[in-house]
Order: C-alpha cells, then structure tokens, then sequence
C-alpha cells in the first residue's frame, strides 16, 4: 500500500516559521511530489507553490517572499519552508503528486498560526 504523507505542521504564533515535508513511500513512490496546497475551513483549496522537474516554481502572490519550496535529490520528497506566517495561513496543507496525467492527494498536516 502506498502513501503520501504531508507532515511538519502544527502551531505557531504569528512571524514564526514551520517547514513541510511531502514523503512518498510503497507504492505512491511512483508518483513525485509537485506541490503544496492549501484549504481554510469554509473555503476551496488554493495552490500554495509548485515546483516542476525543469526546477521551474510558482508561487501563490499571498506566499511570495516567505515561502519556498524545494525537493530532495532524490525526487521523492518536497518541502515547504514556511517564513513570517500570519493568521490568515492557517489552513491544513496538502502536497500533490503525480504520475504522467494521473495525480495523488496526501492527507494533508494542520498549520495553526495564533497568538
């Protein structure tokens, strides 16, 4: 059975800094992880950051200059480094991977900024 897991979230005041981490393992490991999105509670989910095999990123405006995004040399691991976060970033973050056309949704990991 395969997985994608998002992880690294969890509760930071305001300025702070989180970093995401998107494994793959078993048989998800066919799929490589792309990108970060994200949905508030009431709200549809948004791109967050993408990052393309030709290292080619886009970035949500509302991220710009406080998060990156990079992956490991193996390919099978993305991370957000998340900086300077506000209130209104809180939302659970889900990575996405793909295959070709195909894609694969992680669970997705809380992120909770408040003082």
């Amino acid at each position: 059975q395969g997985q994608l897991v998002a992880s690294g979230g969890g509760l930071v005041q305001p300025g702070g800094s989180l970093r995401l981490s998107c494994a793959a393992s078993g048989s998800a490991l066919r799929f490589k992880p792309v990108g970060w999105y994200r949905q508030a509670p009431g709200k549809e989910r948004e791109l967050v950051a993408t990052l393309s095999f030709g290292r080619d990123t886009n970035y949500a405006d509302f991220v710009k200059g406080r998060f990156t995004v990079s992956r490991d040399k193996t390919g099978n691991v993305l991370y957000l480094q998340m900086n300077n976060l506000k209130p209104e970033d809180t939302a659970v973050y889900y990575c996405k991977a793909v295959l070709g056309p195909a894609e694969y949704w992680g669970q997705g990991t809380q992120v909770t900024v408040s003082s």
